[in-house]
């Protein structure tokens, strides 16, 4: 089931993804759950929603504005190197990580589907990095491995967009580079977990201007989604509506001899296996005092 946050002429909404157009869910279960992240606290989401799936659309995918799937994520946590022949690319002779790489990002550093990830003026150095994103459904705090899997509560794409020399201004300065705002998107809805039978062989791929650049499986991540739910819960407790970036493949356009940095006109696509496409166009932020 795929579930997606949206705005027609007024406040946000949230609906089902069905025959190619959107049930909306909002007037039958907004007093209970006000957004999807309410939502994916409750009990049980696919029979909470199929009551109201099978109604007909209210409206077509392209009529309507996108929002971030989670608006308010209390965490968005990020997994760097995640790819085993990603460690590879940086050409240092160090041997594979033991633990994963964990950084974090903002809420507004992401934006939503078919809206514009944002180059902002202070880096030309603006890249891609298409990934897999977990959105947890179950609280947790040390989850076993063996019972992590049951917190997933959906999955959804992101771009992890990156200025790469905005990560290097300090020996360990990661945040900068990941935050600037909209710099990143996420969407364009979430696929709900009981859509998957299995985690461990997942594609994603990412194209720009139609060219793929990445192209991928999850049977190649060094730290796979149980293991990465049970390690991020050892030291905080993950809650509904929290966000895991679980790493992106090899091909990021830093890893290009010249590199292939984004510019305003560039399309970027994010495609994941049982999910979607996550589509944004690249602008130039317009700087402010």
């Amino acid at each position: 089931m795929k579930l997606v946050a949206y705005t027609f002429d007024g406040p946000p909404r949230y609906g089902a993804v069905v025959d190619g157009g959107i049930v909306d869910l909002t007037t039958h279960l907004g007093a209970e759950y006000p957004d999807l992240q309410a939502l994916m606290a409750g009990y049980d989401v696919p029979s909470t929603v199929a009551r109201f799936a099978g109604e007909p659309p209210h409206y077509g995918l392209d009529e309507v504005r996108y929002l971030p799937p989670i608006a308010r994520p209390g965490k968005i946590l990020c997994i760097g190197v995640n790819y085993r022949n990603r460690n590879e690319e940086y050409r240092d002779a160090t041997d594979a990580p033991k633990y994963p790489s964990v950084f974090v990002r903002t809420p507004a550093s992401l934006t939503a589907h078919r809206e514009p990830i944002l180059r902002p003026p202070e880096s030309e150095q603006f890249d891609y990095e298409g990934e897999i994103a977990i959105v947890i459904g179950r609280r947790g705090r040390r989850i076993a491995e063996a019972a992590a899997l049951r917190h997933i509560g959906a999955l959804t794409c992101a771009n992890e967009g990156t200025l790469r020399d905005w990560v290097r201004h300090g020996k360990f300065n990661v945040t900068p580079g990941k935050n600037f705002v909209a710099s990143g998107a996420i969407g364009p809805w979430l696929a709900t977990a009981d859509g998957f039978s299995d985690f461990t062989n997942l594609r994603v791929r990412t194209r720009v201007n139609g060219e793929v650049r990445q192209d991928d499986t999850t049977a190649s991540l060094a730290f796979p989604f149980a293991y990465l739910i049970a390690y991020l819960s050892t030291f905080t407790e993950l809650e509904p509506g929290d966000v895991i970036l679980t790493g992106t493949p090899t091909g990021a356009g830093a890893r290009f001899d010249p590199p292939k940095w984004l510019v305003p006109g560039d399309v970027v696509e994010v495609e994941v296996d049982g999910v979607g496409t996550l589509c944004n166009p690249v602008e130039d932020e317009r700087a402010t005092a």
